[in-house]
């Protein structure tokens, strides 16, 4: 047998169609997020600050204004007010909205978001009885219920706002999210396995669906919109509510491992941490730092009688000691679990949502002491506080625009007054 047999097949070579498909769709979501950081911005100043050619430029520009995204200006601008005015252009945030769904415990949040991640519109639907006062925890509520009635809020949103025009919908939640194939794989604290949401919410809706975790989507989130938007190489969120994770992006890449299992960060161990957990141990991350154990200590203490987390931090507003205690303690705790991931990944910036250190800067500064005083100025609260749920949802969707957005069909104003989608994005 010749030895030329035996030697491996050569690697098969991408097709130029396909390499400039992949340069189109580049080079059009560099632009799309340059408008979206700096605009009103001149052509001239995305090409240089984009590195791509000035006609580069123009031709994308031109095809992202034929799609509704961006639009030319009103106010004319002279560059150093010599030679020809240039026309900058911008978002075309009137129009286009994607719907946003986050599923946590004990409620859905459901909400509209424009190009500019802002929530037009918001709904909370409770799993429940809201606010219980006994530590027995409700039954989960069942996830074809609970995905039918946010596709129902979604629907009741949209009607609400008939001039603006639906291109899809985020869902985020905590636990084990696959982000290919739609499905939430595990959520302990509701008891899903393997509800494949993507799928559901599309039946009830008509629109294009994209689903990720919740602390993923809050990373994206922050690319785009937030405070740290643009500045810094890597980024850490760390997500602490009654679920507690995190997840981690570098050079714009959020970290997805296979099944988007990034690994789980809720039995870490806590130095200090006292609470038992499910899985036999004590201090857990998730055990000690969850709302429900927040609420559960502040009921023994007879701060509140409910299971509300913002009820704890009312409290605490109104001077209650005892509920300034409990939320110093959990901030100090939530800065040790910070400090910990800092050691371990060392990324620029540590984004934190937590409801003390959103909400209070004493809890804050206790968190950022905890920290360190060397790497304190790392840690920043969320640049969502009033909205960080439905942020959540709407930049699932928002993600997959921005990365590219030459995927959505051309728009006419047809389907623009109709209100119906205009295809997937």
């Amino acid at each position: 047998m010749p030895l030329s047999s035996l030697a491996p097949a050569p690697l098969p070579v991408p097709t130029r169609r396909a390499v400039d498909s992949d340069r189109r769709r580049t080079s059009a979501s560099a632009i799309l997020r340059s408008v979206l950081a700096h605009g009103p911005v001149a052509r001239s100043t995305i090409a240089r600050l984009t590195g791509l050619s000035p006609a580069s430029v123009t031709d994308h520009c031109n095809r992202l204004t034929a799609l509704g995204l961006i639009q030319e200006a009103a106010t004319l601008r002279r560059s150093n007010g010599v030679g020809r005015p240039h026309v900058p252009v911008d978002l075309d945030d009137s129009r286009f909205v994607v719907g946003g769904v986050h599923v946590a415990v004990p409620y859905t949040t459901v909400a509209l978001l424009d190009l500019r991640g802002r929530v037009v519109a918001e709904r909370r639907l409770n799993h429940g009885e809201e606010g219980g006062e006994s530590d027995q925890q409700a039954p989960p509520p069942a996830p074809a219920q609970v995905l039918a009635d946010a596709s129902s809020g979604l629907r009741a949103l949209l009607a609400a706002a008939p001039d603006r025009v639906p291109l899809g919908v985020g869902v985020a939640t905590g636990g084990w999210v696959d982000r290919d194939s739609g499905t939430i794989v595990e959520h302990p604290l509701l008891g899903w396995r393997d509800v494949r949401a993507r799928e559901v919410i599309h039946a009830l809706t008509g629109l294009p669906v994209h689903v990720d975790g919740h602390a993923r989507a809050l990373v994206n989130g922050e690319r785009l919109f937030g405070r740290t938007a643009g500045g810094g190489r890597s980024l850490l969120h760390l997500f602490v509510g009654n679920v507690v994770d995190a997840a981690f992006a570098t050079h714009d890449e959020v970290h997805h491992g296979p099944r988007s299992q990034s690994g789980a960060i809720a039995h870490l161990p806590l130095a200090g941490g006292t609470e038992r957990c499910d899985c036999g141990r004590t201090g857990c991350l998730q055990a000690e730092l969850s709302e429900r154990t927040l609420c559960r200590r502040a009921r023994e203490a007879g701060v509140v009688r409910t299971s509300d987390p913002m009820h704890v931090l009312a409290a605490a507003a109104d001077g209650d000691p005892v509920a300034v205690r409990l939320l110093l303690h959990r901030a100090r705790m939530v800065g040790r679990a910070a400090g910990l991931l800092l050691d371990v990944l060392n990324p620029d910036t540590v984004v934190v949502t937590e409801m003390g250190a959103v909400h209070r800067e004493d809890c804050l500064a206790a968190l950022r002491e905890e920290v360190g005083p060397d790497r304190a100025a790392a840690v920043v609260p969320t640049s969502f506080p009033d909205s960080v749920l439905a942020v959540a949802g709407g930049s699932v969707a928002l993600d997959v625009l921005y990365r590219d957005p030459l995927s959505m069909p051309s728009s006419t104003p047809s389907s623009s007054s109709s209100g119906s989608s205009p295809g997937p994005i």
